[in-house]
């Protein structure tokens, strides 16, 4: 087991190590319904833990619920140190059908339901999954603070936020974490990872590794060759290296691919590897 790129403390008040766990990929196809193995989902998550994964990250549309229900059935009583996150503000319709619901009441039933299917009685980070258009901010903002001013939760993080929707938040409820679509050749939000690395808020990308879609065999391949690694592992590695405060959580449903990974967090990037890697700026 490795350092897993060292520790980073959620809200000044969590620490946890940087290379975590996303638990999308434990549901069935599409994101919808339990996975087509049961037991191979559940081992993904205790192998996890047993090599050191201290945050795992899931969201009550994973399944829907399938993905809460899974991680307490593997890890519940949790042990000491496990930090857990999930998420509130979709809906699923189907099958790679996301449809936006921040209203406070639906954010609050989801708060709710979290804390049943993960046994806790307080959720470690509990992120608003979208900013709904439809649905003034004060109110999710406002919703999100009731419920940590409430005790259910401890924690509070935005996913997929621009930087001025962040420190709208930040007036109303302290923001812990931010979630959005980063990897290394979409960087989009690199200004808000900087941002968050001057205000210390953890900056959790997700599509780390974009689905597996990103090189055609140039930069990726090259610096992977020289350190004798993949390219998913150089691209875990270069968010590592990215900025302090980041904390990546690649999904898989298999115990290989998990350990491939977590692998990535003791991959050294030198000067040239990251001049190779500074050339694939566009968003994939």
């Amino acid at each position: 087991m490795t350092d897993l790129g060292g520790t980073i403390t959620l809200g000044g008040e969590l620490t946890v190590r940087r290379l975590g766990l996303g638990a999308m990929r434990i549901v069935g196809p599409g994101i919808i319904g339990p996975p087509r193995d049961k037991a191979e989902a559940l081992r993904v998550l205790r192998r996890a833990v047993a090599q050191g994964v201290t945050f795992i990250d899931t969201a009550d549309s994973y399944g829907p619920y399938v993905s809460e229900e899974l991680i307490a059935e593997a890890l519940h009583p949790y042990p000491a140190g496990l930090v857990i996150a999930t998420k509130a503000g979709f809906e699923r319709p189907g099958p790679d059908q996301w449809r936006m619901n921040g209203r406070p009441a639906h954010l609050r039933a989801s708060c709710e339901g979290s804390l049943k299917r993960l046994r806790v009685e307080r959720i470690d980070l509990f992120q608003l999954h979208r900013l709904d258009p439809d649905v003034p901010e004060a109110d999710m903002f406002g919703t999100l603070a009731d419920l940590r001013r409430e005790g259910k939760v401890r924690l509070v993080g935005l996913s997929e936020a621009p930087a001025a929707a962040i420190q709208r938040a930040r007036h109303v409820v302290p923001i812990a974490s931010v979630q959005n679509r980063y990897n290394v050749t979409d960087r989009t939000y690199d200004a808000v990872v900087d941002s968050c690395n001057r205000e210390s808020i953890a900056f959790i990308p997700w599509h780390p590794l974009n689905k597996g879609n990103l090189d055609d065999g140039g930069a990726l391949a090259r610096v992977a060759a020289r350190h004798g690694a993949t390219r998913m592992q150089v691209a875990l590695a270069w968010l590592l290296a990215r900025a302090p405060v980041m904390l990546p959580i690649p999904g898989t449903g298999k115990v290989a691919h998990l350990d491939e990974n977590l692998a990535a967090a003791s991959l050294r990037l030198g000067a040239d590897d990251v001049r190779d890697l500074a050339r694939m700026t566009t968003p994939g």
